[in-house]
Protein backbone atom coordinates (compact mmCIF):
# COMPACT_ATOMS: atom_id res chain seq x y z
CA UNK A 1 0.00 0.00 0.00
CA UNK A 2 1.55 3.11 -0.47
CA UNK A 3 1.23 6.59 0.34
CA UNK A 4 3.04 9.73 -1.82
CA UNK A 5 6.39 9.45 -0.67
CA UNK A 6 6.70 5.54 1.48
CA UNK A 7 5.26 2.50 0.97
CA UNK A 8 4.01 0.44 4.04
CA UNK A 9 5.14 -3.07 3.72
CA UNK A 10 2.26 -5.23 4.90
CA UNK A 11 4.14 -8.18 5.74
CA UNK A 12 6.27 -5.93 8.29
CA UNK A 13 5.32 -5.00 11.73
CA UNK A 14 3.08 -2.00 10.91
CA UNK A 15 3.64 0.33 13.48
CA UNK A 16 6.80 2.06 13.35
CA UNK A 17 5.59 2.01 9.48
CA UNK A 18 2.68 4.13 9.35
CA UNK A 19 3.69 7.23 10.57
CA UNK A 20 6.17 8.05 7.76
CA UNK A 21 2.85 8.38 5.37
CA UNK A 22 2.89 11.57 6.63
CA UNK A 23 -0.32 13.32 5.20
CA UNK A 24 -1.09 10.46 3.06
CA UNK A 25 -1.62 8.37 6.22
CA UNK A 26 -5.43 9.46 6.69
CA UNK A 27 -6.18 7.97 3.26
CA UNK A 28 -4.12 5.24 3.78
CA UNK A 29 -5.99 4.28 6.77
CA UNK A 30 -9.64 4.90 5.88
CA UNK A 31 -9.23 2.72 3.16
CA UNK A 32 -10.00 -0.89 4.53
CA UNK A 33 -8.64 -4.19 3.72
CA UNK A 34 -10.91 -6.70 4.57
CA UNK A 35 -10.05 -10.12 5.61
CA UNK A 36 -10.02 -12.10 8.77
CA UNK A 37 -6.54 -12.09 8.91
CA UNK A 38 -4.71 -10.26 12.24
CA UNK A 39 -1.16 -8.08 10.75
CA UNK A 40 1.85 -7.91 13.23
CA UNK A 41 1.84 -4.85 14.85
CA UNK A 42 5.62 -5.12 16.68
CA UNK A 43 8.46 -6.94 16.29
CA UNK A 44 8.96 -7.68 19.90
CA UNK A 45 6.56 -11.22 21.08
CA UNK A 46 5.40 -9.45 24.39
CA UNK A 47 4.15 -5.87 22.41
CA UNK A 48 2.74 -7.91 20.08
CA UNK A 49 0.36 -9.90 22.44
CA UNK A 50 -0.31 -6.64 24.42
CA UNK A 51 -2.45 -5.83 21.28
CA UNK A 52 -4.05 -8.95 20.94
CA UNK A 53 -7.21 -9.76 22.92
CA UNK A 54 -10.08 -12.26 22.56
CA UNK A 55 -13.85 -11.18 23.02
CA UNK A 56 -14.41 -12.89 26.06
CA UNK A 57 -11.87 -11.41 28.15
CA UNK A 58 -13.45 -8.24 28.48
CA UNK A 59 -16.55 -9.59 30.46
CA UNK A 60 -14.59 -12.27 32.46
CA UNK A 61 -12.15 -9.37 33.63
CA UNK A 62 -14.68 -6.59 34.05
CA UNK A 63 -17.90 -7.74 35.24
CA UNK A 64 -16.75 -8.84 38.67
CA UNK A 65 -14.74 -5.38 39.16
CA UNK A 66 -18.15 -3.54 38.14
CA UNK A 67 -20.48 -6.31 40.31
CA UNK A 68 -17.63 -5.13 43.48
CA UNK A 69 -17.94 -1.41 42.55
CA UNK A 70 -21.49 -1.47 42.21
CA UNK A 71 -21.59 -3.58 45.64
CA UNK A 72 -19.46 -0.96 47.63
CA UNK A 73 -22.22 2.05 47.06
CA UNK A 74 -24.85 -0.48 48.90
CA UNK A 75 -22.23 -1.52 51.56
CA UNK A 76 -22.10 2.46 52.76
CA UNK A 77 -25.83 2.69 52.98
CA UNK A 78 -27.84 2.87 49.52
CA UNK A 79 -30.66 0.77 49.16
CA UNK A 80 -30.86 -1.97 46.33
CA UNK A 81 -32.62 0.78 44.27
CA UNK A 82 -30.90 2.95 44.68
CA UNK A 83 -27.55 1.03 43.71
CA UNK A 84 -29.41 -0.38 40.49
CA UNK A 85 -30.63 3.24 39.28
CA UNK A 86 -27.27 4.61 39.73
CA UNK A 87 -25.57 1.84 38.07
CA UNK A 88 -28.06 2.16 35.05
CA UNK A 89 -27.23 6.53 34.74
CA UNK A 90 -23.66 5.38 35.34
CA UNK A 91 -24.30 2.80 31.78
CA UNK A 92 -26.26 5.67 30.45
CA UNK A 93 -23.52 7.93 30.85
CA UNK A 94 -20.86 5.60 29.30
CA UNK A 95 -22.90 5.83 26.18
CA UNK A 96 -21.89 9.37 26.08
CA UNK A 97 -18.51 9.06 26.67
CA UNK A 98 -18.13 6.19 23.84
CA UNK A 99 -19.60 8.75 21.70
CA UNK A 100 -17.20 12.11 22.42
CA UNK A 101 -14.14 8.96 22.32
CA UNK A 102 -14.95 7.80 18.77
CA UNK A 103 -15.54 11.38 17.56
CA UNK A 104 -13.17 13.51 19.52
CA UNK A 105 -10.18 11.20 19.70
CA UNK A 106 -10.67 8.00 17.79
CA UNK A 107 -11.18 10.21 14.60
CA UNK A 108 -8.61 12.75 14.94
CA UNK A 109 -6.81 14.22 11.61
CA UNK A 110 -3.15 13.53 12.42
CA UNK A 111 0.07 13.91 9.86
CA UNK A 112 3.05 13.73 11.76
CA UNK A 113 5.22 10.26 12.28
CA UNK A 114 4.11 9.99 15.92
CA UNK A 115 0.64 11.29 15.61
CA UNK A 116 -0.18 9.02 12.71
CA UNK A 117 1.79 6.32 14.92
CA UNK A 118 -0.61 6.73 18.31
CA UNK A 119 -3.93 7.01 16.20
CA UNK A 120 -2.43 3.76 14.54
CA UNK A 121 -2.88 1.76 17.55
CA UNK A 122 -5.66 3.49 19.13
CA UNK A 123 -7.93 3.40 16.35
CA UNK A 124 -7.08 3.74 12.94
CA UNK A 125 -5.53 -0.01 12.87
CA UNK A 126 -9.85 -1.10 13.17
CA UNK A 127 -10.39 0.85 10.53
CA UNK A 128 -7.34 -0.54 8.28
CA UNK A 129 -7.93 -4.00 9.20
CA UNK A 130 -12.28 -3.85 10.14
CA UNK A 131 -12.55 -7.83 10.72
CA UNK A 132 -9.37 -8.31 12.55
CA UNK A 133 -10.88 -10.09 15.61
CA UNK A 134 -8.27 -9.37 17.69
CA UNK A 135 -8.08 -6.27 17.73
CA UNK A 136 -11.53 -5.12 18.09
CA UNK A 137 -12.36 -4.82 21.95
CA UNK A 138 -10.03 -3.01 24.43
CA UNK A 139 -7.09 -4.54 25.66
CA UNK A 140 -7.00 -5.41 29.31
CA UNK A 141 -4.10 -3.07 29.75
CA UNK A 142 -5.31 0.09 27.91
CA UNK A 143 -8.89 -0.21 29.53
CA UNK A 144 -7.56 -0.47 33.06
CA UNK A 145 -5.34 2.77 32.21
CA UNK A 146 -8.64 4.58 31.28
CA UNK A 147 -10.77 2.95 34.21
CA UNK A 148 -8.40 4.78 37.01
CA UNK A 149 -8.30 7.82 34.97
CA UNK A 150 -12.01 7.76 35.12
CA UNK A 151 -12.19 6.55 38.76
CA UNK A 152 -9.95 9.41 39.84
CA UNK A 153 -12.81 11.89 37.68
CA UNK A 154 -16.07 10.72 39.25
CA UNK A 155 -14.28 11.30 42.63
CA UNK A 156 -14.31 15.04 41.49
CA UNK A 157 -17.45 14.65 40.07
CA UNK A 158 -19.71 12.76 42.31
CA UNK A 159 -20.13 11.42 46.23
CA UNK A 160 -18.01 9.03 47.65
CA UNK A 161 -20.98 6.52 48.31
CA UNK A 162 -22.28 7.30 45.16
CA UNK A 163 -19.11 6.89 42.82
CA UNK A 164 -18.63 3.57 42.81
CA UNK A 165 -22.00 2.59 41.64
CA UNK A 166 -21.74 5.08 38.96
CA UNK A 167 -18.58 3.98 37.96
CA UNK A 168 -19.46 0.23 38.33
CA UNK A 169 -22.36 1.32 35.60
CA UNK A 170 -20.43 2.64 33.75
CA UNK A 171 -17.79 -0.24 33.47
CA UNK A 172 -21.12 -2.44 32.49
CA UNK A 173 -21.61 0.03 29.75
CA UNK A 174 -18.17 -0.47 28.44
CA UNK A 175 -18.74 -4.17 28.64
CA UNK A 176 -21.86 -4.19 26.75
CA UNK A 177 -20.22 -1.48 24.25
CA UNK A 178 -17.09 -3.97 23.69
CA UNK A 179 -19.43 -7.27 23.07
CA UNK A 180 -22.12 -4.98 20.85
CA UNK A 181 -18.93 -3.71 18.38
CA UNK A 182 -17.27 -7.56 18.43
CA UNK A 183 -20.85 -8.66 16.90
CA UNK A 184 -21.79 -6.55 14.88
CA UNK A 185 -18.48 -7.31 13.08
CA UNK A 186 -19.02 -10.86 13.52
CA UNK A 187 -21.99 -11.94 14.18
CA UNK A 188 -24.77 -12.44 12.51
CA UNK A 189 -27.84 -10.95 14.08
CA UNK A 190 -31.91 -11.92 13.55
CA UNK A 191 -33.32 -9.34 15.89
CA UNK A 192 -33.87 -6.28 14.05
CA UNK A 193 -32.42 -4.04 16.09
CA UNK A 194 -29.32 -5.51 16.68
CA UNK A 195 -29.21 -6.03 12.29
CA UNK A 196 -30.15 -2.20 12.27
CA UNK A 197 -26.88 -1.33 14.66
CA UNK A 198 -24.99 -3.65 12.41
CA UNK A 199 -25.54 -1.77 9.24
CA UNK A 200 -25.44 1.73 10.89
CA UNK A 201 -21.96 0.71 12.11
CA UNK A 202 -20.40 -1.34 8.77
CA UNK A 203 -21.57 1.75 7.48
CA UNK A 204 -19.75 4.26 8.99
CA UNK A 205 -16.26 1.76 8.14
CA UNK A 206 -17.21 1.35 4.63
CA UNK A 207 -19.25 4.65 3.48
CA UNK A 208 -19.41 7.74 5.46
CA UNK A 209 -16.68 7.27 7.91
CA UNK A 210 -16.84 10.86 9.43
CA UNK A 211 -20.87 10.35 10.99
CA UNK A 212 -22.04 7.44 12.83
CA UNK A 213 -19.94 7.72 15.61
CA UNK A 214 -22.06 5.73 18.46
CA UNK A 215 -21.86 1.93 18.53
CA UNK A 216 -23.97 0.59 21.44
CA UNK A 217 -26.93 3.25 20.17
CA UNK A 218 -27.37 6.32 17.46
CA UNK A 219 -28.47 8.92 20.43
CA UNK A 220 -25.86 10.86 20.46
CA UNK A 221 -25.44 10.90 16.58
CA UNK A 222 -28.92 12.32 16.53
CA UNK A 223 -27.66 14.60 19.40
CA UNK A 224 -25.10 16.19 17.63
CA UNK A 225 -26.03 15.84 14.01
CA UNK A 226 -23.29 13.32 13.07
CA UNK A 227 -26.27 11.13 11.88
CA UNK A 228 -25.38 9.52 8.66
CA UNK A 229 -27.92 10.09 5.83
CA UNK A 230 -29.66 6.64 4.29
CA UNK A 231 -29.30 6.26 0.43
CA UNK A 232 -33.21 6.80 0.29
CA UNK A 233 -32.51 10.24 1.99
CA UNK A 234 -29.92 10.85 -0.41
CA UNK A 235 -32.26 9.71 -3.47
CA UNK A 236 -35.09 12.01 -1.89
CA UNK A 237 -32.93 15.40 -1.24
Amino acid sequence: MAGKEFTVNLNKPLVFQVGHLGEAYQEWVHTPIVTDESPRFFKSDFMEILTRTVWWVVPLIWVPVAMWFISVSYTMGHTLPQVVLMSVVGSFIWTFLEYCFHRFLFHIETKSYWANTFHYLIHGCHHKHPMDGLRLVIPPAEAAILAIMFWNLYGILFTISTRPALFGGGLIGYVIYDMIHYYVHHGQPTKQSIKKLKKYHLNHHFRIQNKGFGITTTLWDRVFGTLPKTKADKKSG
